[in-house]
């Protein structure tokens, strides 16, 4: 039945709840376009059709379609994944009615059209060829994945990816082999293509902080020593790096204080002398941003007694700070490189 039609009072002889093809593209996370062209394409169908041709799809069926949404979200092409959906469901016995045997994939494959549902239930957008693709490059499996499912925007199945890459892989793989590209392939589409894909962006650069945030917030059993103060510098709203190394520093059970974007540069420095943090990490994003004399003085605060004071390591982090001359600031290489160096300065 499609969306919009009475229901039908006769009779149903199917043993099982059904849904329609609106039904199943809403469990799912896409559009139902996708839907029908997957149909159409590779050979998965619904098992039970009714009066005047109206598609119901049993849980079997959705099973399959299921199966499909996961293999294309670690990146396997659409072809290769429904004829791998479609043979694990009939080999189970237990999906009836579907085609067997799948279309080879036509030469276009790789430039098949994505469809877009529009936030709000307006209009789908369709968008053929490469344009509604992510270019990541030669990446991870679930790094495409990861940009397919964000261009659909299929929020649950984006989280998903990224509780899995976090979970298989460990935090700093995750973020530099599967967050890092796609956010950054996000960000160039954007950049190319105008406002069109701002939304893509949006919605993974939300993802992928909450992601982050999991895991900061759920840390392994916290070590003894001074934390790692960590802020975004006065006028910096960008900190998902920073996000990601309060991430990393959990995950290996080290104390940190996170004060986020954009710290005022009182609030920076009463900071430092309240909580006496062996590093400071300050980030950066644009060179108007990197101020060396503000984070010189934070590095400089010094706390204790007498006899006994001390301050802080830092570590300017960001391309903002590039070229930017900082006395005895040690400048890390990537995540986990910055998490290392944090780890050996608070042993100290």
């Amino acid at each position: 039945m499609s969306e919009g039609e009475p229901r039908s009072t006769a009779p149903r002889s199917r043993p099982e709840a059904s849904l329609s093809t609106g039904g199943v593209a809403r469990l799912l996370g896409v559009s139902p376009t996708t839907v029908r062209s997957w149909e159409r394409r590779y050979g998965i169908g619904p098992a039970h059709r009714e009066s005047g041709h109206h598609r119901r799809w049993t849980p079997q069926d959705v099973a399959v379609l299921e199966a499909m949404c996961r293999l294309t979200a670690k990146g396997v092409p659409p072809g290769e994944a429904a004829r791998a959906a479609l043979a694990a469901g009939t080999s189970a016995d237990h999906v009836p009615g579907l085609t067997a045997r799948v279309p080879a994939p036509a030469p276009s494959e790789g430039a098949e059209p994505v469809e877009v549902a529009a936030a709000g239930g307006g209009r789908t957008r369709r968008v053929p060829g490469g344009g509604g693709t992510l270019p990541v490059g030669p990446v991870r499996p679930e790094c495409r994945g990861l940009a397919r499912a964000a261009v659909r925007l299929d929020t649950p199945e984006v989280a998903r990816i990224l509780r899995a890459a976090i979970n298989d892989l460990g935090l700093t793989t995750a973020w530099s082999e599967v967050m890092t590209p796609a956010l950054r392939a996000a960000g160039r589409k954007w950049a190319a293509d105008g406002e069109r894909f701002v939304e893509v962006e949006h919605l993974l650069s939300w993802q992928v902080s909450s992601a982050l945030r999991r895991v900061a917030d759920h840390p392994a059993a916290v070590g003894g020593g001074p934390p790692v103060l960590l802020a975004g510098m006065p006028g910096e709203v960008h900190t998902l790096a920073l996000e990601a190394v309060a991430a990393g520093l959990a995950e290996r059970g080290l104390p940190f204080r996170m004060f986020g974007p954009a710290v005022p540069p009182h609030a920076l420095l009463h900071a430092v002398r309240r909580s006496g943090p062996a590093a400071l990490v300050l980030w950066s994003q644009t060179r108007p941003t990197a101020d060396r004399t503000l984070a010189l003085r934070a590095a400089q605060t010094e706390w204790g007694g007498r006899g006994s004071r001390t301050h802080p390591v830092l570590l300017p982090v960001g391309p903002g700070w590039a070229g930017v001359a900082v006395q005895d600031a040690l400048r890390p290489s990537g995540l986990a490189e910055t998490v290392d160096m944090l780890e050996k300065i608070i042993a100290g």
